[in-house]
């Protein structure tokens, strides 16, 4: 698929904005949006100028940290691997609704040891343009440590966003969104370390049956499971097997989502 003149000309504005930078520190997480601003550093500033820099915590999937780690072998890019330690923070750990802007500042705040490394390099993140109407207080964070968002300057969309990548044939352009683990924990719930392997192990399940876009929802003994919309009727077929397996994690009762997957459901809390 070409790109469209609008996009071409966005990727010449990021082409140039790259190129008056000296080099990037690049905050991945394994997601698209990282994944092409260190693509991009990596291509117009060269394999030396752009570093990428991902924590292994306990936030983060495993299936994503060793995706994330195989695309810069992939495309010979320089990864450096950090653990930050936000769970330790009870400013995080209780999670308030703001528990991202902690999450970021632990990340940001850890990253300033790469910087010293790196002298005259940039730190930046995938932010992207859409990212600046939805609540997002990592946001918050990045201003704080003055990291830089090239997507969000040049106004590059997530759709666009995955245009670009998709033309540059990055192997995760089509990645569905993976939000942190801790997001499916509603609010005010304290964020554990047991609590979140619980997460990521009931979302393996649901995986290993051919659902790959999904949340577990975790509200202490109750477990609530999202697919996407579409694929309900699907559910429905191996739903009691799912019920099962899910519930020998430590879970006393497990639902089905009627409403299906919709990304950032515990945000409404907010909202309301």
């Amino acid at each position: 698929m070409e790109l469209s003149n609008n996009i071409k000309h966005k990727l010449e504005k990021l082409e140039q904005w790259f190129k008056i930078h000296e080099g990037s520190i690049v905050a991945f997480s394994g997601g698209i949006d990282s994944a092409l601003v260190l693509f991009l550093a990596r291509k117009y500033q060269g394999k030396d100028k752009a570093i990428g820099v991902i924590s292994n915590s306990e936030s983060l999937k495993k299936r994503d940290f060793d995706e994330a780690v195989e695309f810069c072998k992939k495309l010979d890019i320089n990864l450096e691997v950090i653990k930050t330690k936000e769970l330790q923070d009870p400013r995080y750990a209780e999670n308030p609704e703001n528990r991202c802007f902690f999450c970021k500042e632990h990340l940001f705040h850890d990253l300033t040891a790469i910087c010293e490394k790196h002298p005259g390099f940039s730190v930046l993140s995938g932010t992207n343009y859409d990212d600046l109407g939805d609540y997002r207080p990592g946001i918050d964070a990045a201003r704080k440590y003055e990291v830089l968002t090239p997507m969000v300057e040049c106004k590059i969309t997530k759709d666009e966003l995955r245009q670009i990548a998709r033309n540059f044939n990055l192997p995760n352009w089509n990645k569905p969104a993976s939000p942190c683990l801790s997001s499916r924990i509603p609010y005010k719930q304290t964020v554990t370390a047991e609590k979140l392997k619980q997460i990521e192990d009931a979302e393996n399940i649901l995986n290993r049956y051919g659902f790959y876009e999904v949340r577990v929802r975790h509200y202490g003994k109750n477990a609530k499971v999202e697919v996407k919309a579409d694929e309900m009727d699907k559910l429905e077929l191996v739903e009691n097997e799912i019920v099962q397996k899910i519930k020998a994690l430590g879970f006393t009762n497990v639902e089905k989502d009627e409403e299906g997957l919709v990304s950032g459901k515990l945000n409404r809390a907010i909202k309301k």
